[in-house]
C-alpha cells in the first residue's frame, strides 16, 4: 500500500510539474528563464562530452604504449631465447 502511495505522489509530482512548466512557458521572462536554463545543460553537456572524449584519448594512449612497451618485451625475450637456443646448439670448443 505504501508503494502505490509513493507511485501516486510521485505521479502527481511529475503531472504537476509539466502544468507549472507549461504555465511558466506562456509568460516571456519564463521563456527567457528557460532558454536560459538550456544553454546551461547544453554547456555542461559539451563539456562532460569533452572531458569524456579527453580521458578515452588519454587512456587509449596508456594502452598503445603498454602495448609496445609489451611488443618490445616479447620481441627481446624471444631474442634471448633464440641466443641461448644457438648456443647451445654450438660446440664449445676445447680450451687449450
Amino acid at each position: 500500500m505504501v508503494i502505490v502511495r509513493s507511485l501516486v505522489w510521485f505521479a502527481l509530482g511529475i503531472v504537476g510539474g509539466f502544468v507549472a512548466a507549461h504555465l511558466v512557458n506562456k509568460d516571456p521572462r519564463g521563456q527567457e528563464l528557460f532558454a536560459q536554463l538550456d544553454a546551461r545543460i547544453g554547456e555542461f553537456t559539451d563539456r562532460m562530452s569533452d572531458a569524456y572524449h579527453d580521458q578515452e584519448t588519454r587512456l587509449s594512449r596508456l594502452i598503445d604504449d603498454a602495448k609496445d612497451a609489451a611488443g618490445a618485451a616479447v620481441d627481446a625475450t624471444a631474442d634471448a631465447v633464440g641466443d641461448a637456443a644457438a648456443a647451445i646448439r654450438t660446440p664449445a670448443t676445447p680450451s687449450a
